[in-house]
């Protein structure tokens, strides 16, 4: 049940419809709860509501090259934690050859996204190639390890509290965003039953984020079959085939392709801009003060943001309005695109994101100033 007072009202000269129609002049800022899914409303401001002169305090949206304190490790464990908390554990890895160790994380489930790089997945359900663009989710407790063909770079993303899956899409229906059939599930192959051998192997288990180790004097991914509703599975960004609408803009909500209760993953792919002039053809300015915002660059020219290249992250904490830089404003009114060229990867955490150190020179650290019109 929808919370919140059980009406809604207008005042003062608003427009009829979110997202479209904008009364002459004014910046529409949303203010919404629950992720777009609850209570909200639109007000429209004579000034642009990032048009801030000063931040100050512990709480200011950021930006960073996620690159930039990778380092090559056979394991994933030792990957430099990025961000998070309770819930959330953000890594970026680099692996230039084989694990060399089985890896099953007891702490939560594991989504890996290739942001460069190809090779191969065995798991305890069998094999996958993967190629960049691809997630790959790993059920917590699965053992599995890679084979890169060529050097890999990987953001990898933790679910400690609950089951990291494929969220509802209520009545869009379930082939929406992505058929249910473009899930790749790991097969038992006969690259699988190659590697399958007597070699002496271990596993790397985390637990509370402490490793302890299992030796066997054989393969333990030696599986000669399974069934069930719990299983590895591969989902490339080509694969997704965006909600749109032609007359109004819709919310990064729409884009959600993995979700559990502490966060939602959602992918921004190219799709077609809104063609009705009347409406918005880039993010409205809003204020999602239940989650806290980060999103990954991976690929093309994200619309909305100024100087963000592939490999870099922004985050933006709730209670500090975000929107699009002056740029892409610019753009909008002359009409110069008619399709987004971007590929993104955005959480949205339901708890505070915590940002680790971070090496120096990684961080933009005038990015919070960088909506000012002379700053783009």
């Amino acid at each position: 049940m929808t919370k919140g007072l059980p009406l809604s009202k207008s005042e003062g000269t608003a427009s009829r419809q979110a997202h479209a129609d904008l009364p002459k002049g004014t910046y529409e800022r949303e203010i919404g709860r629950d992720g777009f899914f609850g209570p909200v409303s639109q007000l429209h401001h004579r000034h642009k509501p990032t048009g801030w002169t000063r931040i100050e305090g512990p709480m200011r949206p950021r930006a960073f090259n996620a690159l930039a304190g990778a380092r090559d490790t056979a394991s994933p464990f030792a990957a430099p934690r990025l961000l998070g908390n309770a819930t959330l554990d953000v890594r970026f890895w680099h692996l230039k050859s084989a694990m060399t160790a089985l890896a099953r994380n007891a702490d939560g489930d594991t989504l890996l996204f290739v942001h460069e790089g190809d090779g191969a997945l065995y798991c305890d359900f069998g094999h996958l190639d993967f190629r960049d663009g691809d997630y790959l989710l790993l059920p917590r407790g699965t053992a599995w390890r890679l084979e890169p063909k060529t050097p890999c770079a990987l953001l990898m993303i933790e679910a400690t509290a609950d089951i990291l899956s494929v969220p509802e899409r209520g009545l869009l229906g379930q082939h929406a965003i992505f058929d249910p059939a473009a899930l790749e599930t790991p097969k038992l192959n006969e690259a699988f039953r190659a590697q399958a051998n007597d070699t002496r192997w271990r596993i790397e288990v985390k637990r509370q984020n402490a490793i302890t180790t299992i030796d066997y004097p054989f393969n333990p991914l030696d599986a000669i079959g399974w069934h069930g509703t719990l299983m590895a599975a591969r989902l490339n960004w080509r694969d997704l085939r965006p909600v749109l609408s032609d007359r109004m803009h819709l919310p990064p909500s729409v884009h959600a392709t993995f979700g559990c209760d502490g966060f939602v993953v959602c992918t921004f792919a190219p799709r077609p801009l809104e063609g009705d002039p009347s409406a918005l053809n880039l993010p409205f300015f809003h204020d999602n003060v239940d989650y806290d915002e980060m999103i990954f660059y991976h690929r093309g020219n994200f619309f909305s943001r100024d100087n963000i290249v592939p490999g870099w992250i922004t985050m933006h904490p709730c209670g500090i309005t975000h929107g699009p830089h002056p740029k892409a404003f610019a753009a909008a009114e002359k009409r110069t695109r008619t399709s987004t060229d971007e590929v993104a990867v955005m959480i949205d955490s339901r708890a505070p994101i915590e940002v680790a150190p971070l090496p120096k020179g990684a961080e933009w650290a005038d990015y919070a100033m960088s909506w000012r019109e002379d700053q783009s």
